[in-house]
Order: structure tokens, then sequence, then C-alpha cells
């Protein structure tokens, strides 16, 4: 089980950054959550099996098709057992 908290700067709110992260993450088994915050980025909170959550780093590199991305910042974190789901936070 790998736990990560991810900061992607760039072009990533109001393109359906989060809705298409929330499907990636729900497709590849994996719980946490996504939120916008007041700077402009996107933060993430995933967990799950190794193998999924570096497909959803690869994913977030990329984003939705008119997202730009300019960094992804990904810190290793503790896996939390209080996740049952991924969430849009809002």
């Amino acid at each position: 089980m790998r736990a990560v908290r991810v900061v992607v700067r760039g072009r990533v709110q109001g393109v359906f950054f989060r809705i298409s992260t929330r499907e990636e993450a729900r497709r590849l088994g994996i719980v946490g959550w996504v939120r916008n915050k007041h700077d402009g980025s996107v933060e993430c909170w995933a967990q799950g099996p190794k193998a999924a959550i570096d497909a959803l780093i690869s994913f977030l590199h990329k984003g939705p098709p008119a997202a730009w991305v300019e960094t992804v910042d990904t810190h290793e974190k503790r896996p939390d057992p209080i996740f049952d789901d991924f969430k849009i936070l809002y």
C-alpha cells in the first residue's frame, strides 16, 4: 500500500481536472480525495497499490485534454484506513 499527497500546478482549475482525477482513481481502485486550492492548484491525497498510484501520478502529469500541467509535487505519506472511496472535496 502506498499513499501520496500531490499538488498539481498549471491550468488545472475549470478544466474538469478534479472529475477526471476521481474517474481515473476509481478506475485504478485508489481511495482518497481531490480538491481545488485557493492558489489555483489542485491537491490530491491518494492511496492504493503501488502500481495504481504510479499510474495515477502519470495521469496527473497530463490531466484531462483542456488542462496544462506545469508542475506535479508528490510527497509520500502514511496510508490512512479512514478512506473507502475517492471523492471530490469542495
